[in-house]
């Protein structure tokens, strides 16, 4: 159980120590890259993680380990891994680790049969005996559709099984962008709902079952594999039973790809992948659980984040992906942390007068560079960066391609610490801006699904030691709400609204 006095108390002794520059703190600790760089082994490979671009030093460590004693992060940690309540406002666990092998051996167990279901199906896709597929439209919208996009975008760019479109937008262009790419003869279609009643969803899966039946297919709803916890209601809707993938209602949206949702990273890849995927990500499950304090890398993550939001009064934190296949990344991020951590209350319900979680953003090297990265250098607001690269390329082309990428995606960290003087003021940089650089051998199902579980651990060791619940996310609901109110019609607004509504054609 945290501890407030205590937490309170670490607090201040972090915000009593001294602000390192960063040239000093290398300067003045030799082994300081040693101390602040770690690798997660993953049979074949790895990652790399460095955090010593950033402000932490010993003294700042120490604290924010009495922090996560303060607020009783292995307790927390061992209630997400175990299948506990972490989730209190809604009374529910969060057991997205499960999916992957860690956690309540009774939800790993069932994960494991939904998997295989999922498997079993998959595979008889692939081997024709639902007739000819060469595409998959899935339909979904947040974690239903940014996970599985982000997935298939970043390892199935090259020989895909299956070729796979991703829909969320219920503007009818991106569905019609869709409907262009694919032969409805040879099109399955994909409905990712958790409850199977999310209103763009449901409405995009009439517009493509409509599709498939203009086209001439004979059973539309044949084409249909639902994804849902609700699996009654699919069926329900029209869907066969023997194509709903279930997955477990402790498996919140965001952190679903490793679930049923994931059925379209599994058509695109093939199932051996998707299962590299999910070993991937229960190696950094098992680190996440196994180490303590510094050592552990999303609580050292964690760490850095809550420095640079508390003690320096950052309102942002963005990522650059040196990967043209990870350029979806800062997306998937945005909801990730935003969603979960961005809370006014703590768990219990009080105010809190601290700032959480800062707004993710981001973009890809080199093109952010001739964008947006005056403003880092030169500007007055404060930016901690994340780089994430890869040393294998993904692409066939001259070496010279990925060695002038990776050249500057270190000269940014380097340059944004190191800074430069001159007499020119225009022409000055004053340096000592932190970046963090997260390096993967080689960008594989395995490391990707690393990656993914480190940014989910993260983002949960930030929300324990800010005493918030990452799980709910009622703020998304209100703008569902009176949405749904225009709809009915039935309702009065301000002006403003009430003159757009009418100027829409929406209201007369």
């Amino acid at each position: 159980m945290a501890n407030r006095t205590a937490a309170h108390e670490a607090w201040r002794a972090l915000r009593d120590l001294v602000k390192p520059r960063l040239t000093d703190l290398f300067e003045s600790d030799g082994s300081r890259l040693e101390k602040l760089s770690a690798r997660l082994e993953l049979g074949e490979g790895g990652v790399l993680f460095d955090w010593s671009k950033t402000h932490l030093d010993d003294a700042h460590l120490g604290a924010f380990e009495a922090l996560s004693e303060a607020m009783d992060f292995a307790g927390a940690r061992s209630s997400l891994l175990s299948g506990g309540i972490v989730n209190p406002t809604e009374g529910r666990a969060a057991e997205h680790t499960a999916q992957r092998g860690v956690g309540d051996p009774d939800s790993v167990e069932l994960a494991g049969t939904l998997h295989a279901r999922m498997a079993g199906l998959v595979e008889a896709i692939h081997k024709g005996l639902l007739g000819e597929v060469k595409h998959l439209i899935h339909i979904g919208i947040g974690g239903s559709a940014l996970g599985p996009a982000l997935a298939v975008d970043a390892l199935a760019r090259h020989g895909a099984m299956v070729d796979v479109h991703v829909v969320s937008n219920i503007d009818g262009c991106a569905l019609e962008e869709a409907f262009a790419a694919c032969d409805p003869q040879t099109t399955m279609i994909a409905v990712a709902s958790k409850t199977f009643t999310t209103i763009e969803t449901m409405t995009n899966a009439q517009s493509a079952l409509a599709w498939l039946q203009a086209a001439g297919v004979s059973d539309p709803f044949g084409r249909v594999v639902a994804l849902t916890a609700s699996p009654d209601k699919a069926v329900e809707w029209g869907v066969d039973e023997t194509r709903v993938l279930p997955f477990s209602e402790s498996v919140g949206g965001r952190y679903s790809l490793w679930s049923s949702i994931g059925f379209p990273v599994a058509m695109a890849l093939g199932w051996p992948d998707f299962a590299e995927m999910l070993e991937g990500a229960a190696v950094m499950d098992r680190h996440f659980a196994e180490t303590e304090g510094r050592d552990n890398l999303p609580l050292r993550a964690a760490f850095a984040d809550l420095y640079y939001t508390h003690l320096r009064g950052c309102q942002t934190r963005a990522v650059f992906a040196y990967d043209e296949r990870l350029a979806l990344l800062p997306d998937y991020l945005q909801q990730l942390e935003m969603e979960s951590n961005g809370k006014s209350v703590t768990a219990d319900g009080e105010p809190i007068d601290e700032p959480t979680a800062p707004i993710t953003w981001g973009g890809v090297g080199t093109d952010a560079q001739h964008a947006v990265f005056q403003l880092l250098h030169q500007g007055t607001n404060l930016v901690p960066i994340d780089f994430i690269a890869a040393v294998v390329p993904g692409d066939d082309l001259d070496e010279a391609h990925h060695r002038i990428l990776l050249s500057n995606c270190f000269a940014q960290g380097a340059a944004l610490m190191q800074g430069r003087q001159s007499d020119d003021p225009a022409r000055s940089y004053t340096g000592d801006r932190p970046s963090a650089t997260i390096l993967i051998d080689e960008l594989a199902p395995a490391s990707f699904g690393a990656l993914i579980a480190f940014h989910e651990h993260r983002t949960f060791a930030n929300a324990v030691l800010m005493g918030i619940n990452p799980f709910d996310q009622f703020g998304v609901e209100l703008g569902k709400d009176i949405a749904r109110q225009i709809e009915a019609g039935d309702v009065k607004f301000d002006a403003s609204t009430e003159a757009l509504l009418k100027a829409a054609g929406i209201a007369s």
